[in-house]
């Protein structure tokens, strides 16, 4: 049968496929919609098989902020070029949109929702795509940022309102300096341990004697805390106060309670 221009550019519109791949699609299927739906999802199965050992490493980060519940995550793919387009970006955004309206806790029940979606996506861009982060969190007042290139982003709970510049401004900080958590309270045990015996051994290489290389890795280890937990991070915008001082400047009795962080460089 005939596949007119109209009918490729209808099951474009459907699909999101590409022009060829929506004619070879209905020719396969004989004119039938639904079919070549079908086959265009089954070519996505195939091309993400085919492209399982390659590494996604662009894509874009986006995020939405719906009352006291704010939502995060990361459609990646191999190219810049993919990254770019507009399509993309509107994939990433639907995704979104299906996990806010679901208020889906987290990646694996998201990935359940919306892994034919994300398969999908590789055959229509020929490229892996991969879901490789989400989040969600909920706070009396919660803020965000993504940076310009779209690769990296923060999400973060407050335990009340605070100035929108402030927020914004934590936010920012999370996102440049990447610090592991959000305390020392919260920070993994695992990686509190692996530091202090990073100083111990360091002590060692040094020639510190034995009785003095807890004392050491003590001292290397609240330096460490200090860099990388947001409460205690010197504020790139000042770096003679904290952030923790900077968000008492604001309001003395606002802390944060949630926050998470991803990159795709890292």
């Amino acid at each position: 049968m005939e596949i007119t221009a109209a009918d490729v550019a209808k099951l474009r519109k459907m699909t999101g496929a590409g022009m060829m791949d929506c004619k070879a699609a209905l020719k396969d299927a004989e004119g039938d919609f639904d079919k070549a739906k079908d086959i265009i999802r089954e070519k996505g199965k195939l091309v993400a098989d085919k492209r399982a050992d390659r590494t996604a490493t662009e894509g874009v980060v986006v995020y939405k902020i719906v009352g006291q519940k704010g939502y995060m995550l990361c459609l990646a793919c191999e190219t810049d070029f993919v990254a770019k387009n507009e399509e993309f970006g509107k994939s990433a955004n639907e995704i979104l949109d299906i996990a806010v309206a679901g208020d889906i806790a987290d990646l694996d029940a998201l990935m359940a929702k919306v892994g034919d979606v994300v398969t999908e996506k590789s055959g229509q861009t020929g490229e892996k795509v991969e879901l490789p982060f989400y989040a969600r969190v909920e706070a009396p007042f919660i803020d965000a940022y993504v940076h310009t290139n779209k690769k990296l982003g923060s999400i973060i709970g407050f335990s009340k309102s605070l100035p929108v510049e402030v927020a914004h401004d934590v936010c920012m900080q999370a996102t440049a300096m990447a610090p592991v958590s959000i305390d020392a309270a919260d920070m993994p045990a695992a990686v509190l341990e692996k530091e202090r015996e990073i100083g111990r051994e360091q002590a060692r290489q040094e020639g510190k004697p034995e009785a003095m290389l807890d004392k050491i890795a003590e001292g290397k280890l609240a330096k460490f805390i200090k860099e990388n937990t947001l409460m205690n991070q010197s504020l790139v915008k000042d770096p003679k106060k904290s952030v923790a001082q900077f968000i008492a400047e604001a309001d003395k009795d606002a802390r944060i309670v949630a926050y998470r962080r991803f990159s795709l460089n890292d």
